[in-house]
């Protein structure tokens, strides 16, 4: 039959189209591989991690408290007097009286107690955390900027999906509108306005993904925009709205397969203790550390504070001409902390107070960590599930589908809108394996995070800043 031949060479046409889009694909790859930069997985999360203003801004952090420890360690700087005693006002006359003189002295006073040692050793603990606060930082970003790489690759490829798809939807509507046209098949009018109408809708999918292509790459301009700024090229902004990314999807390691795929559900007990390696974890006990230290500080306000003065007199001769002694004064000072009910008690359990407050950040973080960890670990389970189900049972049947029904189709003992319906299950399951792939990168990402405590921990522990 003519329709029969019209179809069959249309099916020849699909193929010859796939062919050619998968090849223009390539070609276009190519050609943006040797004029732009292509953004892989690592070196998207590397450069964002090297180029994070945050970073800098917490080293210059530690070495602040770092150089505030050393000034909290000295003593305070000694006091001069210089002055006139005992003028006589009726003349103002320096020999006239014998009491009058020039005082020359000098003041020093020492803190109470061990309180230099010890706000030297609270400054130091809390510079100590901000190593771990930069490792803690470095792997959330990660997260983050891994997680927009991995949606907009996503959404790259479901736009690639499409539009490979939409060529095979042309053709389906051209043997559609040859099969009407030759009124020798069972095509209908309603048929052609069916594959129109899919093609909108493919148009309108291509939109959307568009939208969401550009505001997942919006974002991640932001964490890569120093890297570009640095180019020796003259369009460096230009590339910030140009980011291409590569056409690979990263399979990532879990740091800890054992915890994961366990089959038996670890206690509390053993996974907080797992999680109490992580750097900020690390940095909050570092917290708490500086905090107790801040108890002892406040104690030592029950214990006198100390001043030794020193002073010299001198005296003009008398009128007669005689010499006059000078005096030397010499003396100590210190105060009685006798009321302390409403200072010092009150001091000390402020201190208190504010180490438990911080132990209480540790106990919420540790539960933050075993909830994301209880959440990331079902659903990574489930996904490897249907990943397993789409890959074995469901994209072959809708395979199957699709070209039985393009066969009955072909021998006129088909609906058109099967067909069409058959293809549009095959892309809808394409996209959904693809979704289900990079929904199970972006958990071990996650997951990733709450283990990095067994990497960088040992390292910042050993004297890496």
């Amino acid at each position: 039959m003519l329709t029969d031949k019209l179809i069959q060479t249309k099916r020849s046409s699909v193929a010859s189209a796939i062919a050619l889009a998968c090849l223009f694909v390539f070609s276009q790859t190519s050609q943006a591989a040797n004029n732009e930069r292509i953004w892989s997985f690592n070196s998207a999360v590397k450069a964002a991690q090297k180029n994070d203003p945050w970073l800098a801004g917490n080293k210059h952090q530690q070495q602040a408290v770092e150089a505030l420890s050393h000034a909290a360690a000295t003593m305070p700087d000694p006091k001069m007097s210089v002055g006139l005693a005992n003028l006589p006002t009726d003349g103002f006359d320096f020999s006239q009286e014998g009491m009058t003189q020039l005082k020359v002295g000098i003041t020093q006073m020492f803190p109470r107690g061990d309180t230099l040692a010890i706000k030297n050793q609270q400054l130091r603990i809390e510079s100590e955390a901000y190593p771990f606060q930069r490792a803690d930082r470095e792997a959330k970003v990660a997260v983050t900027v891994g997680s927009l790489w991995l949606d907009a690759y996503r959404v790259q490829q479901s736009i690639a999906l499409i539009e490979q798809n939409r060529s095979l939807f042309e053709q389906l509507a051209d043997v559609a509108q040859a099969s009407y046209s030759s009124a020798l098949g069972k095509t209908r009018q309603q048929d052609i306005v069916r594959a129109q109408l899919e093609l909108t809708r493919l148009d309108d999918r291509l939109d959307i993904l568009a939208q969401q292509q550009n505001a997942y790459l919006g974002m991640m301009a932001q964490w890569l925009s120093t890297a570009f700024v640095e180019s020796s090229q003259q369009d460096a902004i230009s590339q910030l709205h140009n980011i291409q990314l590569a056409q690979q999807l990263p399979q990532l390691d879990l740091l800890n397969n054992e915890l994961v795929y366990s089959k038996t559900w670890f206690s509390v007990d053993v996974l907080a203790k797992h999680f109490s390696s992580h750097p900020a974890v690390f940095a909050l006990d570092k917290k708490i550390s500086a905090s107790k230290t801040g108890i002892n500080l406040a104690e030592q306000q029950y214990k006198p504070e100390w001043g030794v003065n020193a002073s010299y007199g001198y005296r003009d001769d008398d009128p007669m001409g005689n010499s006059r002694s000078d005096f030397f004064s010499v003396g100590v000072t210190f105060d009685l902390p006798l009321f302390t009910e409403n200072r010092q008690d009150m001091t000390v359990k402020s201190a208190i107070s504010k180490t438990e407050a911080v132990k209480t950040e540790k106990i919420l973080l540790l539960r933050q960590l075993l909830g994301a960890f209880s959440s990331g670990k079902g659903r990574l389970l489930r996904l490897e599930e249907r990943k397993n189900l789409y890959k074995t049972r469901l994209l072959p049947q809708v395979h199957d589908q699709a070209e039985a029904s393009l066969t009955a189709y072909t021998n006129d003992d088909g609906d058109f809108a099967e067909v069409v319906r058959s293809r549009i299950a095959v892309l809808n399951a394409q996209i959904d394996e693809l979704v289900i792939q990079v929904a199970e990168q972006k958990i071990i990402l996650e997951l990733n995070y709450l283990f990095v405590g067994s990497l960088s921990t040992a390292n910042i522990i050993a004297g890496e800043k």
